[in-house]
C-alpha cells in the first residue's frame, strides 16, 4: 500500500479518491478526520490522504492524477459574450453561460 495523495482540502482528496476508484484502483482513504489533532501535531500531519492498495497499481493512479490536475494550471479564459473571467476547468461561462469557443 502507497501514498498516492494528500491534500488539505477535503473536496480536493475526495474527487481524487473517487477518480481513481472509477478507474479501477483500489485506493483507502486516511486523516479524513485528523484535523481535529491540529495543533497537538503539525497541520500537514492531518491532511486526508488516499492510498493505493495494490502496490502494482501506483504507477497508474499517479498518470490519473496527473491527468485529473492538468487543468489546474491552465489560465483563466475571457467570456467574449459578457466579458466575465473563467476558471480554465469551466466549459461555459459561469455568468451568462456562453460557450467558451
Amino acid at each position: 500500500m502507497k501514498l498516492v495523495y494528500t491534500h488539505e482540502h477535503h473536496a480536493l482528496v475526495a474527487t481524487v479518491a473517487n477518480h481513481l476508484l472509477q478507474n479501477d484502483i483500489e485506493v483507502i482513504t486516511k486523516n479524513q478526520y485528523a484535523s481535529g489533532g491540529a495543533g497537538q501535531l503539525a497541520p500537514i500531519e492531518t491532511w486526508p490522504e488516499v492510498w493505493v492498495v495494490n502496490d502494482k497499481d501506483c504507477s497508474r493512479a499517479s498518470e490519473l492524477i496527473e491527468d485529473l490536475n492538468k487543468d489546474v494550471d491552465k489560465p483563466q479564459w475571457q467570456c467574449q459574450n459578457c466579458n466575465e473571467m473563467n476558471d480554465a476547468t469551466f466549459d461555459f461561462c459561469w455568468n451568462c453561460q456562453h460557450d467558451a469557443s
